[in-house]
């Protein structure tokens, strides 16, 4: 889809990006660059950033949110709690207010009147940047000019949701900002339908934090918040328990007489959630036990023990975005997953713990991402499941049959496409020393199966040649392969055999057609008709080296390709 071109940095943009306090990593540059380069195309943008938290995402997202700014054009940042939201609000307003954008934040902490007002200033254009939760989802929030939409913790959302803001505006510019994408979103960029753009490159002065998968015991947790108290630091205990998690906090604070331990869960009213978490942030509370609430959006430097209960209940990209909480200074951090001793954990249980404990360096949000796609599958790719396996027929394939079945459903005709068998002793694959990645070796596979016309054939081959290197015969035999396999299905054909004799076995005899017959007299020395059995058309007299190209030249007189 074409959408809005923007404009090359403005001078503003510039002082925007140099105003920014820290040296930005090669990866955040490489970036920023993806999604400029977006937009400077006039394509619509559909970009996943994906980096561990504190590894600067949210740095990316708004320079590219100043960047549609100044072309005049509104920008909605959808995030799944209220503390990041207001996280967002307050880093945006130090960033931008400078600069005289706008910034406001919508979520259950404004009051009715609030609301209202909020409102009309985003339809009447007077807001610029507008942060909030699934109240930016309500049908009555009317944008003037929305040109980019960033999702952050978009594993957070279910797809009816997204689906919702998308169809705000078509032609909308989207940002998916992640460290640990839900299986689905990271299939669709690792298969090239989405962008993706990785961050991998660790702030300085930050380290890795311990991980520890334990039985839960009570020794075990003493000890834990004992080191971390005496050091004066913070603890965060994940409870996920609504119903007992008060008699939880009251147990931790029979066991540290004097410390401040506080709560905080979902269900709490807007003003004493707001107040825990202000006491949290001043260092009153020294401990806080939570449910997942603080998944997002908690950024304590001071917080540096986590205590996970029943950790075997959560899912993957859960832990890793708890672990994410703590760590965040220049002091080691240690994050304790704990489970019940006397409950046996599932198989997939035991996978995620297992894998939150192997990939525990910094860095590793996307390692993670793609451990949680090989437990829970891809999912579906139009739809609404995030995870569970597709098919794997590729996505050029999977285009292919959805593009069939729409037309069937609008009552247009569909060429049956054969399954053509290829039977050939004649050297032909993709070798590794030319190709070293196995990913992209599979992908180029793709691209190599779906030629069906020598303009693709040849582009394929010198695109390839520009980036590896001179083209080895094997793999050109491949391409010519391939495209004889797709051809051969045009005219009707089940089985082409390239040994020595090539021949061309047709399905029936309803499939030899005028144009066929034509050929075979046209080139009467080299082809000639087999109606013993099923109709086939031999080659003869072609030397081996010239083989392929003869079939291809005959097949593109008969298909016209």
């Amino acid at each position: 889809m074409k959408g809005y071109k923007y404009p090359e940095d403005m001078d503003m943009q510039v002082d925007f990006e140099r105003a920014f306090e820290f040296d930005e990593t090669e990866d955040q540059k490489m970036a920023i660059n993806d999604c400029k380069s977006d937009m400077h195309s006039g394509k619509v943008m559909d970009r996943l950033v994906c980096g561990d938290v504190g590894f600067g995402k949210t740095e990316v997202a708004l320079r590219i949110a100043f960047k549609t700014i100044l072309s005049g054009k509104q920008v909605a940042l959808l995030c799944p709690t209220t503390i990041l939201s207001e996280q967002h609000y307050n880093t945006a307003m130090a960033r931008m207010s400078q600069f005289g954008v706008k910034v406001a934040v919508l979520n259950r902490l404004k009051t009715p009147k609030q609301v209202e007002q909020i409102k009309k200033e985003i339809a009447d254009g007077k807001i610029d940047l507008i942060c909030g939760t699934h109240k930016l989802l309500a049908k009555d929030i009317n944008y003037k000019n929305l040109g980019l939409l960033i999702l952050d913790e978009e594993q957070k959302f279910g797809v009816a949701d997204k689906e919702k803001i998308k169809n705000i505006k078509k032609q909308v510019n989207v940002l998916t900002l992640s460290a640990t994408p839900i299986p689905r979103t990271l299939n669709m960029a690792l298969m090239g339908i989405r962008d993706i753009s990785v961050i991998q490159t660790a702030p300085t002065q930050r380290q890795s934090s311990i991980v520890s998968v334990c039985e839960y015991n009570e020794t075990m947790l003493r000890d834990a918040i004992s080191k971390e108290l005496d050091r004066d630091g913070q603890v965060l205990i994940v409870y996920n328990r609504v119903e007992s998690i008060y008699n939880f906090s009251g147990y931790i604070s029979s066991l540290f007489e004097g410390v401040r331990v506080s709560v905080a869960h979902g269900q709490m009213m807007a003003s004493e959630l707001e107040k825990e978490i202000f006491d949290l942030y001043s260092g009153k509370t020294k401990i806080l036990v939570s449910t997942t609430l603080i998944e997002n959006g908690v950024d304590l430097p001071n917080a540096n023990t986590l205590i996970v209960i029943n950790a075997d209940t959560l899912g993957l990209s859960q832990l890793y975005q708890l672990k994410g909480r703590i760590g965040r200074s220049d002091k080691l951090a240690f994050a304790y997953f704990t489970f019940d001793k006397t409950k046996n954990l599932s198989e997939t249980a035991y996978k995620r713990l297992q894998a939150i404990e192997e990939f525990s360096e910094m860095g590793s949000g996307f390692k993670i991402a793609m451990r949680d796609l090989e437990i829970r599958g891809a999912g579906s790719v139009l739809g609404l499941e995030q995870s569970g396996h597709i098919e794997r027929v590729g996505y050029n394939m999977y285009v292919q049959m959805l593009g069939d079945t729409v037309k069937e459903l609008k009552g247009e005709s569909v060429a049956e496409k054969l399954d053509v068998r290829v039977e050939t002793n004649i050297s032909a694959y993709l070798s590794k020393d030319y190709v070293e990645s196995m990913t992209r070796r599979m992908s180029m596979y793709r691209e190599i199966a779906s030629l069906d016309s020598m303009e693709k054939m040849l582009k394929f081959l010198q695109d390839t040649e520009s980036v590896y290197g001179e083209l080895p015969d094997a793999l050109i035999n491949l391409c010519k392969i391939s495209l004889i396999k797709n051809l051969c299905g045009q005219i009707g054909a089940t089985r082409v055999i390239i040994k020595g004799i090539a021949k061309i076995v047709l399905e029936s005899k309803e499939n030899l057609n005028k144009s066929i017959l034509e050929a075979c007299d046209m080139y009467s020395d080299n082809i000639r008709l087999d109606l013993s059995g099923l109709p086939a058309i031999e080659i003869v007299n072609i030397g081996k080296n010239e083989i392929l190209d003869f079939i291809l030249n005959y097949l593109q007189l008969l298909t016209n390709c």
